[in-house]
């Protein structure tokens, strides 16, 4: 089982800072003093704390205290025909990239590359697939590591976010389509089964692209990092940004839909508007 990526001091921690609150701006805002407020950043669940600190942050203090209190994970994603998720190692960090595939053509896409795209490749082989499209979520480099090799392997074109540059890859803007799988009628091919959807999720990385694929047997949203089971990505260019296009693009999708991100385990929108901190009670 993946673990999760963020504890619920991260979680503090990235809501902290997104807000821009110094230690002593949040302990008297919170009224907490500050020793309390390290314990809590040092991982020491403090119940009647956090209860105090999530508000003041933005956070879901139930969904907080949960996650504090080990009482959540989210319910393991059930094979999905079509899905396949690889976890590899990244400086010590585990990283995720996926396939997905039209379960009739055996067409595939790639969706990030991880730090190493040899599991990749070999489930790839074992499923008689054919690999024709990379798309990348953004251009950090756990994601982006194996780029080159995937591409000599597989020979799929690759895309990634305008506002991203990646050597190599075509710039997509938001809206983009793309389509896999057999001709709609028989009557025209650039028209697919499976459908690819690029939203912009811009606030963890200046172009981040989360890609919404319809098509299978549940609705997917490979999300990069812009959310995770339970935590969401740093709001490293704006945070605001971050919040917003989470709720806005991703959260707004069918309960069912499968949430595929960049680190952690698989998740839902159901379960992330329930249970994330950052969401819980905010996403409609």
């Amino acid at each position: 089982m993946i673990p999760l990526e963020d504890n619920f001091a991260d979680v503090i921690g990235k809501a902290q800072r997104g807000l821009r609150l110094s230690d002593s701006d949040l302990a008297e805002k919170a009224r907490v003093n500050s020793q309390t407020l390290r314990k809590l950043h040092n991982g020491e669940f403090d119940e009647l704390a956090l209860q105090r600190v999530a508000p003041v942050l933005g956070l879901s203090a139930r969904a907080l205290c949960e996650l504090a209190a080990g009482r959540w994970h989210p319910d393991k994603v059930e094979n999905l025909d079509g899905l396949a998720q690889f976890s590899t190692s990244y400086g010590g960090m585990l990283v995720n990239s996926y396939l997905v595939w039209d379960p009739g053509t055996k067409d595939a896409v790639a969706f990030d590359t991880g730090a190493d795209c040899a599991e990749m490749l070999r489930r790839a082989t074992q499923e008689n697939l054919r690999v024709k499209l990379i798309l990348l979520t953004h251009a950090h480099s756990d994601h982006v590591a194996d780029l080159p090799r995937l591409r000599e392997k597989t020979g799929a074109h690759v895309f990634a976010p305008a506002r991203e540059t990646v050597p190599g890859a075509e710039p997509i803007e938001e809206g983009k389509h793309f389509r896999l799988g057999k001709s709609v009628g028989g009557t025209d091919s650039s028209r697919g089964e499976i459908d690819i959807e690029a939203r912009l999720t811009s606030g963890h990385s200046p172009g981040g692209m989360t890609y919404v694929v319809t098509g299978l047997a549940r609705p997917i949203a490979v999300v990069g990092d812009s959310i995770f089971a339970g935590s969401m990505g740093g709001g490293n260019v704006s945070y605001e940004d971050a919040v917003r296009n989470n709720l806005e693009k991703i959260l707004t999708l069918p309960d069912e839909t499968i949430i595929c991100p960049g680190h952690g385990p698989m998740t839902t929108v159901g379960e992330e508007k329930t249970r994330n901190p950052f969401f819980a009670g905010k996403a409609g």
